[in-house]
């Protein structure tokens, strides 16, 4: 059976970030963009990250190009306005596709199992697994990452 701790990303920095390397820990996969009107949701996200961390939450960005271009910039410049205008610490994935036919595996695989919820319609869109690596849930982009459903489905898997 696959897990998401099956798939690999390549990180910001260009190492590969293979999902085992967090086997045991809940995943929150986001797909973020830096001039997104949802971009202010990062604070959010680090945050959840900070805060349950700890009881075994990863939160894993993935800069995605695909929604009105609004994830224009390089890896390095990305790194650097997550690091300083929203102190982002949780890891993040090279710039990736999340929807069609050249999306990475990892989003065929969630809509595979979680249906159309699972499919970005916009940046900030998450998708949860549970510490096993089974799919949970998917949220639109509207849901903040403070949210009772969002934190509630978390603490569900934590």
């Amino acid at each position: 059976m696959t897990t998401a701790f099956d798939f690999s990303f390549t990180g910001l920095n260009g190492e590969p970030l293979p999902l085992k390397k967090f086997e045991g820990q809940a995943l929150l996969v986001v797909n973020v963009a830096s001039k997104c009107g949802f971009t202010p949701q990062y604070t959010g996200l680090q945050a959840l990250y900070q805060e349950m961390h700890p009881r075994g939450l990863t939160v894993l960005g993935v800069p995605c190009n695909q929604f009105l271009w609004q994830e224009p910039a390089k890896e390095t410049e990305i790194a650097a306005f997550c690091a300083v205008t929203y102190s982002v610490t949780f890891p993040m994935t090279e710039k990736t596709h999340v929807k069609g036919g050249h999306a990475h595996p990892y989003f065929k695989w969630m809509r595979e199992r979680l249906g159309k919820a699972a499919h970005p319609a916009w940046n900030f869109h998450k998708l949860l697994t549970d510490k096993t690596g089974a799919p949970v849930a998917a949220f639109k982009s509207k849901v903040e990452p403070g949210s009772a459903e969002l934190r509630g489905a978390i603490a569900r898997v934590l």
